[in-house]
Protein backbone atom coordinates (compact mmCIF):
# COMPACT_ATOMS: atom_id res chain seq x y z
CA UNK A 1 0.00 0.00 0.00
CA UNK A 2 1.35 3.52 -1.04
CA UNK A 3 1.90 5.55 2.11
CA UNK A 4 0.74 9.40 2.07
CA UNK A 5 3.85 11.09 3.67
CA UNK A 6 2.60 13.78 6.43
CA UNK A 7 3.68 16.91 6.94
CA UNK A 8 6.91 15.82 8.85
CA UNK A 9 7.59 13.15 5.73
CA UNK A 10 7.79 15.91 3.70
CA UNK A 11 9.87 18.18 5.59
CA UNK A 12 12.58 15.62 5.31
CA UNK A 13 11.70 12.00 4.30
CA UNK A 14 13.88 10.79 6.72
CA UNK A 15 17.13 11.12 8.58
CA UNK A 16 19.06 9.39 5.90
CA UNK A 17 17.19 11.86 3.41
CA UNK A 18 18.40 14.73 6.03
CA UNK A 19 21.91 13.43 5.54
CA UNK A 20 22.12 13.10 1.81
CA UNK A 21 20.89 16.00 1.17
CA UNK A 22 22.92 17.84 3.05
CA UNK A 23 26.11 16.07 3.17
CA UNK A 24 28.31 15.14 0.52
CA UNK A 25 28.12 11.52 -0.31
CA UNK A 26 30.91 8.87 0.51
CA UNK A 27 29.87 6.36 -2.53
CA UNK A 28 31.22 3.59 -0.62
CA UNK A 29 29.32 0.68 -2.01
CA UNK A 30 28.32 -2.50 0.43
CA UNK A 31 31.35 -2.80 2.50
CA UNK A 32 32.94 -1.21 5.29
CA UNK A 33 34.10 2.12 6.69
CA UNK A 34 36.54 2.23 10.05
CA UNK A 35 39.27 4.21 11.41
CA UNK A 36 39.40 6.68 14.16
CA UNK A 37 37.58 9.74 15.67
CA UNK A 38 39.49 12.37 17.26
CA UNK A 39 39.47 15.73 18.16
CA UNK A 40 41.31 18.55 17.02
CA UNK A 41 44.61 18.12 18.96
CA UNK A 42 44.68 13.96 17.94
CA UNK A 43 43.35 12.83 21.45
CA UNK A 44 40.94 9.55 21.32
CA UNK A 45 36.91 10.59 21.23
CA UNK A 46 35.06 7.97 22.61
CA UNK A 47 31.58 7.10 22.57
CA UNK A 48 31.09 9.16 19.23
CA UNK A 49 28.33 7.96 16.90
CA UNK A 50 29.60 6.87 13.65
CA UNK A 51 26.46 6.99 10.83
CA UNK A 52 25.98 5.76 6.92
CA UNK A 53 22.64 6.22 5.37
CA UNK A 54 21.57 5.33 2.20
CA UNK A 55 19.30 8.15 1.22
CA UNK A 56 16.20 5.73 1.57
CA UNK A 57 15.38 5.81 5.36
CA UNK A 58 17.81 3.40 6.12
CA UNK A 59 20.73 4.42 8.83
CA UNK A 60 23.36 2.33 10.32
CA UNK A 61 25.40 3.49 13.21
CA UNK A 62 27.98 1.94 15.39
CA UNK A 63 30.14 3.83 18.70
CA UNK A 64 33.87 4.70 18.64
CA UNK A 65 35.90 2.70 21.44
CA UNK A 66 37.98 3.99 24.15
CA UNK A 67 40.89 4.53 21.96
CA UNK A 68 38.67 6.12 19.17
CA UNK A 69 38.70 3.35 16.71
CA UNK A 70 35.51 2.09 14.95
CA UNK A 71 34.27 -0.72 12.63
CA UNK A 72 31.16 -0.09 10.45
CA UNK A 73 30.69 -3.27 8.10
CA UNK A 74 27.36 -2.69 5.97
CA UNK A 75 25.54 -4.35 3.37
CA UNK A 76 23.90 -0.80 2.00
CA UNK A 77 24.32 -0.53 -1.41
CA UNK A 78 24.53 2.99 -3.19
CA UNK A 79 25.64 5.93 -2.68
CA UNK A 80 26.07 6.44 1.27
CA UNK A 81 26.11 9.56 3.31
CA UNK A 82 28.52 9.95 6.88
CA UNK A 83 27.76 11.45 9.73
CA UNK A 84 29.76 11.63 12.99
CA UNK A 85 28.31 12.95 16.07
CA UNK A 86 29.19 13.30 19.82
CA UNK A 87 27.24 15.87 22.28
CA UNK A 88 29.28 19.03 22.46
CA UNK A 89 31.40 18.59 19.36
CA UNK A 90 30.69 20.15 15.57
CA UNK A 91 29.36 17.47 13.35
CA UNK A 92 31.93 15.93 11.00
CA UNK A 93 31.37 14.87 7.71
CA UNK A 94 33.88 13.44 5.54
CA UNK A 95 34.11 12.07 2.16
CA UNK A 96 36.15 8.97 1.50
CA UNK A 97 36.77 5.37 -0.16
CA UNK A 98 35.86 2.30 1.17
CA UNK A 99 37.93 -0.23 2.90
CA UNK A 100 40.63 2.72 3.52
CA UNK A 101 41.49 3.58 7.13
CA UNK A 102 39.97 7.01 8.01
CA UNK A 103 40.55 9.41 10.74
CA UNK A 104 37.79 11.84 11.88
CA UNK A 105 38.39 14.91 13.71
CA UNK A 106 35.73 16.52 15.81
CA UNK A 107 35.88 19.95 16.68
CA UNK A 108 34.59 21.12 20.10
CA UNK A 109 31.62 23.25 20.03
CA UNK A 110 32.71 26.74 22.02
CA UNK A 111 29.51 28.96 21.12
CA UNK A 112 28.02 29.30 24.71
CA UNK A 113 24.62 29.51 22.98
CA UNK A 114 25.30 26.59 20.34
CA UNK A 115 26.81 24.69 23.82
CA UNK A 116 23.42 25.77 25.50
CA UNK A 117 21.48 24.07 22.47
CA UNK A 118 23.47 20.67 22.35
CA UNK A 119 22.36 19.98 25.84
CA UNK A 120 19.33 17.36 26.55
CA UNK A 121 15.89 18.03 27.05
CA UNK A 122 16.30 16.91 30.65
CA UNK A 123 18.85 19.88 31.05
CA UNK A 124 16.30 22.51 30.69
CA UNK A 125 13.51 21.16 32.39
CA UNK A 126 16.37 21.09 35.28
CA UNK A 127 16.44 24.32 35.46
CA UNK A 128 12.73 24.75 36.95
CA UNK A 129 12.61 25.87 40.51
CA UNK A 130 10.66 22.76 42.04
CA UNK A 131 9.28 22.71 45.49
CA UNK A 132 11.68 20.77 48.11
CA UNK A 133 8.45 19.31 49.75
CA UNK A 134 7.17 15.75 48.33
CA UNK A 135 4.20 16.09 49.08
CA UNK A 136 3.61 19.37 46.46
CA UNK A 137 2.47 19.59 42.69
CA UNK A 138 5.21 21.41 42.21
CA UNK A 139 7.57 18.91 43.71
CA UNK A 140 10.01 17.56 41.27
CA UNK A 141 8.44 13.99 41.75
CA UNK A 142 5.23 15.19 40.83
CA UNK A 143 5.91 17.96 38.46
CA UNK A 144 7.67 14.91 36.02
CA UNK A 145 4.90 12.65 36.35
CA UNK A 146 2.14 15.76 36.07
CA UNK A 147 4.32 17.14 32.83
CA UNK A 148 6.54 14.45 31.27
CA UNK A 149 4.14 11.85 29.88
CA UNK A 150 4.20 12.72 26.05
CA UNK A 151 7.09 15.25 25.56
CA UNK A 152 10.77 15.95 26.14
CA UNK A 153 9.90 18.97 28.02
CA UNK A 154 12.84 21.04 27.90
CA UNK A 155 13.55 20.17 23.94
CA UNK A 156 14.21 22.23 20.95
CA UNK A 157 10.66 22.58 20.42
CA UNK A 158 8.98 23.64 24.10
CA UNK A 159 11.99 25.49 25.46
CA UNK A 160 11.17 28.77 23.19
CA UNK A 161 11.47 31.72 25.83
CA UNK A 162 8.25 33.33 26.43
CA UNK A 163 6.24 35.26 29.42
CA UNK A 164 3.79 33.10 31.54
CA UNK A 165 1.26 34.13 29.72
CA UNK A 166 2.44 32.82 26.82
CA UNK A 167 2.87 29.42 28.70
CA UNK A 168 -1.04 29.56 29.65
CA UNK A 169 -2.68 28.33 27.14
CA UNK A 170 -0.23 25.36 27.19
CA UNK A 171 -0.85 24.56 30.47
CA UNK A 172 -4.43 25.25 30.16
CA UNK A 173 -4.63 22.39 27.75
CA UNK A 174 -2.51 19.98 29.52
CA UNK A 175 -4.44 20.56 33.04
CA UNK A 176 -8.27 20.03 30.55
CA UNK A 177 -6.58 16.65 29.51
CA UNK A 178 -7.00 15.28 33.12
CA UNK A 179 -10.20 17.05 34.46
CA UNK A 180 -8.14 19.63 36.74
CA UNK A 181 -8.26 23.66 35.77
CA UNK A 182 -7.31 25.03 39.51
CA UNK A 183 -6.57 28.51 38.07
CA UNK A 184 -3.77 29.02 40.90
CA UNK A 185 -2.18 25.48 40.07
CA UNK A 186 -1.64 26.58 36.74
CA UNK A 187 -0.72 30.20 36.87
CA UNK A 188 2.03 28.91 39.35
CA UNK A 189 3.05 26.15 36.76
CA UNK A 190 2.96 29.18 33.96
CA UNK A 191 5.35 31.13 36.00
CA UNK A 192 7.80 28.14 36.85
CA UNK A 193 8.30 27.16 32.86
CA UNK A 194 8.91 30.76 32.11
CA UNK A 195 11.25 31.26 34.91
CA UNK A 196 13.42 28.21 33.80
CA UNK A 197 12.87 28.34 29.88
CA UNK A 198 14.57 31.47 29.63
CA UNK A 199 17.64 32.75 27.55
CA UNK A 200 20.22 32.24 30.40
CA UNK A 201 22.49 29.15 28.65
CA UNK A 202 22.25 26.19 29.99
CA UNK A 203 26.48 25.14 31.42
CA UNK A 204 25.47 21.93 33.17
CA UNK A 205 27.46 19.69 29.98
CA UNK A 206 26.27 16.37 30.99
CA UNK A 207 28.41 13.67 29.36
CA UNK A 208 27.41 10.01 28.92
CA UNK A 209 30.75 7.82 30.13
CA UNK A 210 31.62 5.32 27.60
CA UNK A 211 30.80 1.43 28.27
CA UNK A 212 32.82 -1.09 25.94
CA UNK A 213 29.33 -2.77 25.74
CA UNK A 214 28.35 0.25 23.97
CA UNK A 215 31.53 -0.05 21.79
CA UNK A 216 30.52 -3.75 20.51
CA UNK A 217 26.92 -2.61 19.61
CA UNK A 218 25.39 -1.67 16.35
CA UNK A 219 22.12 0.82 15.83
CA UNK A 220 19.48 0.43 13.07
CA UNK A 221 16.82 3.03 12.40
CA UNK A 222 14.24 2.94 9.94
CA UNK A 223 12.29 6.10 8.93
CA UNK A 224 8.87 6.11 9.17
CA UNK A 225 7.54 7.66 6.79
CA UNK A 226 3.91 8.72 6.78
CA UNK A 227 3.74 7.66 10.11
CA UNK A 228 2.36 10.54 12.62
CA UNK A 229 2.55 9.43 16.37
CA UNK A 230 3.92 5.60 16.08
CA UNK A 231 3.41 4.52 19.34
CA UNK A 232 4.19 0.47 20.39
CA UNK A 233 6.35 -1.76 17.93
CA UNK A 234 6.44 -5.35 18.20
CA UNK A 235 8.71 -8.16 16.91
CA UNK A 236 7.02 -10.95 15.57
CA UNK A 237 7.94 -13.98 17.00
CA UNK A 238 6.90 -15.94 13.89
CA UNK A 239 8.19 -13.75 10.73
CA UNK A 240 10.58 -11.21 12.47
CA UNK A 241 8.65 -8.09 11.02
CA UNK A 242 8.01 -5.49 13.08
CA UNK A 243 4.18 -3.84 13.46
CA UNK A 244 4.17 -0.39 14.73
CA UNK A 245 1.00 0.62 16.08
CA UNK A 246 0.29 4.61 14.96
CA UNK A 247 -2.08 6.46 17.10
CA UNK A 248 -2.71 9.52 15.21
CA UNK A 249 -3.08 7.46 11.24
CA UNK A 250 -5.35 5.07 12.87
CA UNK A 251 -3.59 1.80 11.82
CA UNK A 252 -0.76 -0.59 11.83
CA UNK A 253 2.86 -0.69 9.68
CA UNK A 254 4.45 -3.22 8.89
CA UNK A 255 8.38 -3.25 8.53
CA UNK A 256 10.41 -5.82 7.10
CA UNK A 257 14.11 -5.40 8.51
CA UNK A 258 15.84 -7.42 5.95
CA UNK A 259 14.28 -6.19 2.95
CA UNK A 260 13.30 -2.56 4.32
CA UNK A 261 9.74 -2.78 3.28
CA UNK A 262 6.86 -0.72 4.76
CA UNK A 263 3.40 -0.79 4.15
CA UNK A 264 0.60 0.43 6.47
CA UNK A 265 -3.04 -1.12 6.98
CA UNK A 266 -5.43 1.33 8.06
CA UNK A 267 -8.05 0.89 10.50
CA UNK A 268 -11.78 1.32 9.18
CA UNK A 269 -14.16 3.18 10.78
CA UNK A 270 -16.44 0.38 10.96
CA UNK A 271 -19.51 2.68 12.32
CA UNK A 272 -17.01 4.73 15.32
CA UNK A 273 -18.03 8.52 15.00
CA UNK A 274 -15.30 11.37 15.36
CA UNK A 275 -13.57 11.20 18.76
CA UNK A 276 -14.54 7.21 19.10
CA UNK A 277 -15.46 6.61 22.22
CA UNK A 278 -15.30 9.80 24.12
CA UNK A 279 -17.79 11.21 21.87
CA UNK A 280 -20.10 8.31 21.99
CA UNK A 281 -20.47 8.68 25.87
CA UNK A 282 -20.64 12.84 25.41
CA UNK A 283 -17.08 13.32 26.36
CA UNK A 284 -14.47 15.70 24.72
CA UNK A 285 -11.64 12.70 23.77
CA UNK A 286 -7.69 13.31 25.19
CA UNK A 287 -6.10 16.45 22.69
CA UNK A 288 -9.06 17.18 20.98
CA UNK A 289 -8.47 14.24 18.62
CA UNK A 290 -11.68 13.64 16.47
CA UNK A 291 -10.32 10.15 15.22
CA UNK A 292 -12.44 7.17 15.55
CA UNK A 293 -10.09 4.72 16.76
CA UNK A 294 -6.60 5.80 17.88
CA UNK A 295 -4.61 2.58 18.02
CA UNK A 296 -1.63 2.55 21.07
CA UNK A 297 -0.58 -0.86 22.38
CA UNK A 298 -0.47 -4.05 20.93
CA UNK A 299 0.44 -7.69 21.27
CA UNK A 300 1.16 -10.99 19.06
CA UNK A 301 -0.67 -14.27 19.73
CA UNK A 302 0.21 -17.16 18.64
CA UNK A 303 -1.34 -18.05 15.82
CA UNK A 304 0.32 -15.12 14.75
CA UNK A 305 -3.20 -12.27 14.99
CA UNK A 306 -2.80 -8.64 16.58
CA UNK A 307 -4.41 -7.76 19.34
CA UNK A 308 -4.44 -4.35 20.04
CA UNK A 309 -5.71 -1.33 22.01
CA UNK A 310 -7.64 1.22 20.98
CA UNK A 311 -7.52 4.07 22.88
CA UNK A 312 -10.03 6.64 21.47
CA UNK A 313 -12.59 4.19 20.04
CA UNK A 314 -12.07 2.02 23.16
CA UNK A 315 -12.06 -1.31 21.79
CA UNK A 316 -10.05 -4.20 20.95
CA UNK A 317 -8.86 -4.88 17.77
CA UNK A 318 -7.86 -7.92 16.56
CA UNK A 319 -5.47 -7.66 13.65
CA UNK A 320 -4.94 -10.51 11.25
CA UNK A 321 -1.64 -9.20 9.36
CA UNK A 322 -1.88 -11.72 6.32
CA UNK A 323 -5.03 -11.00 5.43
CA UNK A 324 -4.96 -7.43 6.89
CA UNK A 325 -8.73 -7.29 7.92
CA UNK A 326 -9.42 -5.75 11.37
CA UNK A 327 -12.14 -6.82 13.71
CA UNK A 328 -13.22 -4.57 16.72
CA UNK A 329 -14.47 -5.58 19.89
CA UNK A 330 -16.21 -3.04 22.37
CA UNK A 331 -14.95 -2.98 25.79
CA UNK A 332 -18.16 -2.22 27.33
CA UNK A 333 -20.69 0.86 28.43
CA UNK A 334 -18.50 3.10 30.60
CA UNK A 335 -15.03 1.96 29.81
CA UNK A 336 -12.39 4.60 28.39
CA UNK A 337 -9.12 4.92 26.77
CA UNK A 338 -8.03 1.12 26.32
CA UNK A 339 -4.10 1.35 27.12
CA UNK A 340 -1.67 -1.38 27.69
CA UNK A 341 -2.23 -4.96 26.24
CA UNK A 342 -0.38 -8.62 26.82
CA UNK A 343 -1.36 -11.66 26.21
CA UNK A 344 -0.97 -14.65 28.62
CA UNK A 345 0.04 -18.26 28.14
CA UNK A 346 -3.62 -19.18 28.04
CA UNK A 347 -4.33 -17.12 24.89
CA UNK A 348 -6.75 -14.69 27.44
CA UNK A 349 -5.89 -10.40 26.26
CA UNK A 350 -5.93 -8.51 28.87
CA UNK A 351 -5.07 -5.08 28.92
CA UNK A 352 -5.53 -1.53 30.79
CA UNK A 353 -8.47 0.93 30.52
CA UNK A 354 -6.29 4.08 31.54
CA UNK A 355 -9.50 6.78 31.99
CA UNK A 356 -11.85 4.55 33.56
CA UNK A 357 -9.56 2.62 35.81
CA UNK A 358 -10.36 -0.60 35.37
CA UNK A 359 -8.81 -4.13 33.67
CA UNK A 360 -10.00 -5.71 30.40
CA UNK A 361 -10.39 -9.35 29.59
CA UNK A 362 -10.86 -11.13 26.47
CA UNK A 363 -11.08 -14.46 25.56
CA UNK A 364 -9.93 -14.88 21.69
CA UNK A 365 -12.06 -18.06 21.43
CA UNK A 366 -15.46 -17.42 22.99
CA UNK A 367 -14.87 -13.97 22.12
CA UNK A 368 -16.50 -13.22 26.10
CA UNK A 369 -15.55 -9.37 27.28
CA UNK A 370 -14.91 -9.04 31.24
CA UNK A 371 -13.92 -5.65 32.38
CA UNK A 372 -13.01 -5.27 36.38
CA UNK A 373 -12.88 -2.35 38.25
CA UNK A 374 -10.09 -0.88 40.46
CA UNK A 375 -10.06 0.62 43.57
CA UNK A 376 -10.54 3.96 43.10
CA UNK A 377 -8.83 5.93 46.28
CA UNK A 378 -6.33 8.45 45.01
CA UNK A 379 -3.80 9.87 47.19
CA UNK A 380 -1.57 12.25 45.29
CA UNK A 381 -1.39 16.12 45.27
CA UNK A 382 0.05 16.30 41.59
CA UNK A 383 -2.03 17.12 38.63
CA UNK A 384 -3.88 13.67 37.97
CA UNK A 385 -7.07 13.06 39.91
CA UNK A 386 -7.46 9.50 38.88
CA UNK A 387 -5.16 6.45 39.83
CA UNK A 388 -5.17 5.67 36.15
CA UNK A 389 -3.58 1.97 35.45
CA UNK A 390 -1.04 2.10 32.91
CA UNK A 391 1.14 -0.98 32.65
CA UNK A 392 0.51 -4.87 33.00
CA UNK A 393 1.69 -7.81 32.69
CA UNK A 394 1.58 -11.38 33.35
CA UNK A 395 3.28 -13.20 35.97
CA UNK A 396 5.03 -16.73 33.97
CA UNK A 397 4.81 -18.49 37.84
CA UNK A 398 1.26 -18.77 38.35
CA UNK A 399 -0.43 -16.59 36.04
CA UNK A 400 -1.46 -13.73 37.60
CA UNK A 401 -1.89 -10.25 36.60
CA UNK A 402 -0.41 -7.19 37.70
CA UNK A 403 -0.88 -3.39 36.60
CA UNK A 404 1.16 -0.08 37.48
CA UNK A 405 -1.49 2.80 39.00
CA UNK A 406 0.20 5.81 37.85
CA UNK A 407 -1.46 8.34 39.35
CA UNK A 408 -1.65 6.43 42.75
CA UNK A 409 1.95 5.16 43.25
CA UNK A 410 0.34 1.77 43.72
CA UNK A 411 0.93 -1.55 41.90
CA UNK A 412 -2.09 -4.09 42.25
CA UNK A 413 -2.33 -8.18 41.36
CA UNK A 414 -5.47 -9.84 39.84
CA UNK A 415 -6.21 -13.07 40.50
CA UNK A 416 -6.98 -14.60 36.90
CA UNK A 417 -9.42 -17.07 38.10
CA UNK A 418 -11.56 -15.08 41.10
CA UNK A 419 -10.66 -11.55 39.56
CA UNK A 420 -9.61 -10.75 43.49
CA UNK A 421 -7.61 -7.80 43.61
CA UNK A 422 -4.47 -6.85 45.80
CA UNK A 423 -2.87 -3.62 45.90
CA UNK A 424 0.06 -2.68 47.37
CA UNK A 425 2.34 0.49 47.25
CA UNK A 426 4.88 0.71 44.33
CA UNK A 427 8.28 0.80 45.51
CA UNK A 428 8.74 3.61 42.93
CA UNK A 429 6.76 6.73 42.46
CA UNK A 430 4.91 6.83 38.93
CA UNK A 431 5.14 3.43 37.89
CA UNK A 432 4.54 3.22 33.99
CA UNK A 433 5.12 0.05 32.18
CA UNK A 434 6.79 -2.76 33.91
CA UNK A 435 7.70 -6.17 32.87
CA UNK A 436 8.35 -9.44 34.47
CA UNK A 437 11.77 -12.02 34.04
CA UNK A 438 11.71 -15.54 33.62
CA UNK A 439 12.28 -15.98 37.57
CA UNK A 440 8.78 -14.21 38.00
CA UNK A 441 10.35 -11.01 39.53
CA UNK A 442 8.65 -7.36 38.43
CA UNK A 443 10.53 -5.11 36.73
CA UNK A 444 9.07 -1.35 36.90
CA UNK A 445 9.55 1.73 35.64
CA UNK A 446 9.82 4.45 38.21
CA UNK A 447 9.06 7.47 36.38
CA UNK A 448 9.26 10.32 38.67
CA UNK A 449 12.33 8.26 40.66
CA UNK A 450 14.30 8.26 38.08
CA UNK A 451 15.08 4.37 38.73
CA UNK A 452 13.88 1.13 38.33
CA UNK A 453 12.91 -1.47 40.70
CA UNK A 454 12.82 -5.22 41.13
CA UNK A 455 10.02 -6.54 43.05
CA UNK A 456 9.59 -10.31 44.24
CA UNK A 457 6.11 -10.91 44.19
CA UNK A 458 6.61 -13.67 46.61
CA UNK A 459 8.06 -12.45 49.13
CA UNK A 460 7.32 -9.00 48.73
CA UNK A 461 10.84 -7.51 48.73
CA UNK A 462 12.00 -4.87 46.05
CA UNK A 463 15.24 -3.69 45.30
CA UNK A 464 15.62 0.06 44.08
CA UNK A 465 18.16 1.15 40.96
CA UNK A 466 18.51 4.93 40.47
CA UNK A 467 19.50 4.93 36.90
CA UNK A 468 22.83 7.36 36.44
CA UNK A 469 22.95 10.97 36.49
CA UNK A 470 24.92 12.88 33.89
CA UNK A 471 25.29 16.00 35.50
CA UNK A 472 23.92 17.86 38.82
CA UNK A 473 19.99 17.23 39.88
CA UNK A 474 19.50 15.96 36.08
CA UNK A 475 17.33 12.87 37.05
CA UNK A 476 16.18 10.91 34.17
CA UNK A 477 12.63 10.10 33.38
CA UNK A 478 12.30 6.38 32.50
CA UNK A 479 9.02 5.57 30.67
CA UNK A 480 9.03 2.04 30.36
CA UNK A 481 11.26 -1.19 30.29
CA UNK A 482 11.30 -4.41 29.23
CA UNK A 483 13.56 -8.10 29.66
CA UNK A 484 15.34 -9.80 26.70
CA UNK A 485 14.12 -13.22 27.11
CA UNK A 486 17.48 -14.28 25.59
CA UNK A 487 19.68 -12.49 28.65
CA UNK A 488 17.43 -11.53 30.73
CA UNK A 489 18.91 -7.97 30.51
CA UNK A 490 16.43 -4.90 31.66
CA UNK A 491 16.33 -2.56 28.53
CA UNK A 492 14.24 0.65 29.80
CA UNK A 493 13.27 3.51 27.41
CA UNK A 494 14.07 7.32 28.25
CA UNK A 495 12.37 10.24 27.49
CA UNK A 496 14.56 13.26 27.86
CA UNK A 497 18.54 12.69 27.68
CA UNK A 498 18.45 11.14 24.12
CA UNK A 499 19.80 7.72 25.54
CA UNK A 500 18.69 4.03 25.95
CA UNK A 501 19.53 2.55 29.03
CA UNK A 502 20.25 -1.29 28.80
CA UNK A 503 20.76 -2.85 32.33
CA UNK A 504 22.85 -5.94 33.15
CA UNK A 505 20.91 -7.47 36.50
CA UNK A 506 23.98 -9.83 37.26
CA UNK A 507 26.32 -6.85 37.64
CA UNK A 508 23.72 -4.51 39.09
CA UNK A 509 25.08 -1.70 36.76
CA UNK A 510 23.44 0.32 33.73
CA UNK A 511 24.81 0.83 30.08
CA UNK A 512 23.92 4.39 28.84
CA UNK A 513 23.36 4.09 24.56
CA UNK A 514 23.98 8.17 22.78
CA UNK A 515 21.06 8.17 20.42
CA UNK A 516 21.71 10.05 16.69
CA UNK A 517 18.98 11.86 16.72
CA UNK A 518 17.70 15.30 19.60
CA UNK A 519 14.70 14.92 20.82
CA UNK A 520 14.57 11.23 21.00
CA UNK A 521 11.48 9.41 22.92
CA UNK A 522 11.58 6.03 22.57
CA UNK A 523 8.47 4.06 23.88
CA UNK A 524 8.24 -0.07 24.65
CA UNK A 525 10.71 -2.31 23.52
CA UNK A 526 10.54 -5.97 21.73
CA UNK A 527 13.37 -7.75 20.91
CA UNK A 528 14.14 -10.26 17.77
CA UNK A 529 14.82 -13.83 17.50
CA UNK A 530 18.48 -12.70 17.70
CA UNK A 531 18.22 -10.58 20.34
CA UNK A 532 18.05 -6.89 19.18
CA UNK A 533 16.33 -4.75 21.31
CA UNK A 534 13.85 -2.34 18.98
CA UNK A 535 11.80 0.50 19.81
CA UNK A 536 9.54 3.31 17.87
CA UNK A 537 11.54 6.85 18.49
CA UNK A 538 8.39 9.06 19.04
CA UNK A 539 7.99 12.06 20.89
CA UNK A 540 4.80 13.85 20.95
CA UNK A 541 4.39 15.91 18.15
CA UNK A 542 7.22 14.79 15.67
CA UNK A 543 8.04 18.37 15.04
CA UNK A 544 9.86 17.69 18.48
CA UNK A 545 12.48 14.90 16.85
CA UNK A 546 15.18 15.74 14.92
CA UNK A 547 14.27 15.14 11.29
CA UNK A 548 10.98 15.50 11.98
CA UNK A 549 9.95 11.63 10.81
CA UNK A 550 9.63 9.10 13.80
CA UNK A 551 11.32 5.88 13.10
CA UNK A 552 11.99 2.78 14.56
CA UNK A 553 15.52 2.09 16.20
CA UNK A 554 17.42 -1.61 17.04
CA UNK A 555 20.40 -2.01 18.61
CA UNK A 556 21.96 -5.20 17.93
CA UNK A 557 24.12 -5.85 21.59
CA UNK A 558 26.71 -7.82 19.53
CA UNK A 559 26.61 -6.17 15.53
CA UNK A 560 29.54 -3.79 15.47
CA UNK A 561 32.23 -5.99 13.16
CA UNK A 562 29.79 -8.00 12.34
CA UNK A 563 28.20 -7.17 8.61
CA UNK A 564 24.45 -7.31 8.09
CA UNK A 565 23.05 -9.48 5.39
CA UNK A 566 21.08 -6.88 3.77
CA UNK A 567 21.63 -7.12 -0.22
CA UNK A 568 19.86 -4.50 -1.73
Amino acid sequence: MKLKQNRAGRIAAALGVLLATSLPATGLQAAGLHGKVVDTRGAPVAGAIVSLANGKGRTESVWSGADGSFSLDTGMRGKLALRVRKRFYEDAVQPMKSGQPVTIRLAQITDPQRLSDDHPALSRFSRIQFESDESSPFSRRNFTRDCLSCHSLGGAFTRTPRPPEGWMPTVQRMHGYVGSQDPAMIDRRAHLLSRAFDDTPLTSRPQIPYDPLVGASKLYQWALNGSSVPHDAEVSARTGKVYISDLFAGGVFELDLVSDKMTFAKEPDDGMPPGGGFAKAGLTPPFGLTLPHGPHSLAEAENGKLYLTDAIGSTLVEYDPTAKTFKHFDTGKGTLYPHTVRIAADGIVWFTLFASNQIGRFDPATKEMKVIDLPAQTRNAGLFVAPLPYGIDINPKDGSIWYAHFGNDTIGRVDPKTFEIREIDSPVHAPRRQRFDASGALWIAGFADGAIARFDPQSGQSKLYPLPTFAPNEIPAPYALAVNPLTQEVWVNDTALDVVWRFLPKEERFVAYPLPLKGSYTRDFSFTKQGWACSSNNPLPAASLEGFVPELICIDPHGAKAATKKKG
